[in-house]
């Protein structure tokens, strides 16, 4: 009979295991001799053995999960329930126990783990969600729709929560979205409706503005040209290509017209240099009435010589566009300087103000003899008191007499 530690083989050539409940006979080799027979099995053992030190350390380093933990622990005992293998048995069994408080504290933290991780997709999907509503009340027509699709790949990433839950965000997610997508058509859908009346308008405006690019009624087409450009804006966009090529027609037709006016203004100006030389010429003559006129105040003789300098100015003729301002404005300065003297003098002689202001002299001067009396007699009576009132009184009544016949001497 030859044995081990864990197993013999009896004279029979059964093979024998050990185990705590006493031995079980788990196979036979009868070709083979006891050595060679108890060594097979006990190879056998050795394989079991490794399989459960690898379940052992897969499930130890969270490799497999609580449930696939579970399923190979129960499929590994199930099959040292009856193993036909030489070693010790109950070792394995152990190693195998170990593993339950394992898998326990471990599907605990998985679970922990999980909802962990609904509450933050929850959470997440929530933020996604309120940012699709807020998109959809925007009119962000450009940017809007690009950042739902970006919101939409972080909705498909994120795990699903409990089903009411998850199924009230995700209705009010792609409400959101449908809700901008409707309104994004509709703005759209209405623009390209704008586009094409401002297409219409663009066109009639182009029309007019060519039938009036050869004319040479200058002031009034100018006019015109402005209304239709003013049309023009007021129209809006146009679908783009379209509107670039009417623009460039537009364009062109005012171009040719303001350049055409442009030239024979030129000409003009050219023609009347001449006559802006004869201006200037007139403008020292007109200039040099005014020192005299403040000097003599004769203002009939500066009225009589600017006469003379407004026809002779008249007779000149039209000047360049570029200095009918400046020739203009310094001659209606000497004008209005001529004018302002002309005033002057007549409120000064104003017979009726004249008149006023003798009458006021004549008054406060019998007024002022009246007082005067009045005081000579208070004070032969010696009334200090009414002295004193009639002195103050006096005094600015002179005061105003002065002023007065100041006033009337200016009317003289």
């Amino acid at each position: 009979m030859t044995t081990s530690d864990w197993g013999r083989v009896g004279d029979d050539g059964t093979v024998y295991v050990k185990t705590a409940d006493g031995e079980r006979a788990v196979g036979q080799m009868p070709d083979a001799s006891p050595e060679e027979a108890l060594a097979f099995y006990t190879k056998r053992y050795e394989n079991l053995a490794l399989e459960v030190d690898l379940l052992h350390k897969r499930v130890l380093t969270g490799v497999l999960s609580p449930e696939e933990a579970v399923a190979s622990v129960k499929l590994v005992r199930d099959q040292l329930d009856d193993v036909h293998a030489v070693g010790d048995l109950a070792a394995l069994v152990r190693k195998l126990d170990e593993l339950g408080p394992v898998i326990a504290t471990q599907r605990d933290a998985r679970r922990a783990a999980k909802t962990q991780r609904i509450a933050e997709a929850k959470e997440q999907k929530e933020k996604l969600a309120a940012e699709a509503e807020k998109i959809a009340s925007g009119r962000d027509w450009r940017n809007g729709a690009n950042r739902l699709r970006e919101l939409l790949e972080q909705w498909k990433q994120l795990p699903r929560i409990d089903k009411a839950a998850d199924d009230e965000l995700w209705r009010r997610f792609s409400s959101a979205r449908s809700a901008y997508t409707k309104a994004r058509k509709a703005h759209f859908a209405e623009q390209d409706e704008r586009r094409e009346a401002a297409r219409v308008i663009k066109e009639r405006l182009v029309v007019e503005a060519e039938a009036l690019a050869d004319s040479t009624d200058w002031g009034p087409t100018s006019g015109r040209y402005r209304d239709l450009m003013r049309d023009w804006k007021a129209a809006g966009p146009a679908p783009k290509a379209v509107d670039d090529a009417l623009w460039q027609r537009f364009r062109g037709a005012q171009d040719k017209f303001f350049g055409a006016r442009d030239a024979a203004n030129a000409a003009l100006d050219s023609e009347f240099a001449a006559n802006a030389e004869v201006k200037e010429g007139i403008l020292v003559e007109a200039e040099a009435l005014l020192g005299p006129l403040a000097e003599s105040g004769d203002v009939g003789a500066a009225k009589a010589a600017f006469r003379e300098l407004a026809d002779r100015w008249d007779e000149a003729g039209k000047v360049p566009r570029d200095r009918i301002k400046e020739l203009e404005g310094r001659m209606r300065a000497v004008e209005q300087a001529i004018r302002k003297a002309e005033d002057e003098q007549w409120r000064k002689s104003d017979p009726e103000k004249s008149a006023r202001a003798d009458d006021m002299v004549s008054k406060l001067e019998a007024a002022i003899a009246e007082a005067e009396a009045k005081l000579e007699a208070a004070r032969s009576r010696g009334d200090e008191k009414k002295v004193k009132e009639l002195e103050e009184n006096l005094e600015g009544r002179r005061a105003f007499l002065e002023m007065a016949r100041k006033a009337s001497a200016e009317y003289r």
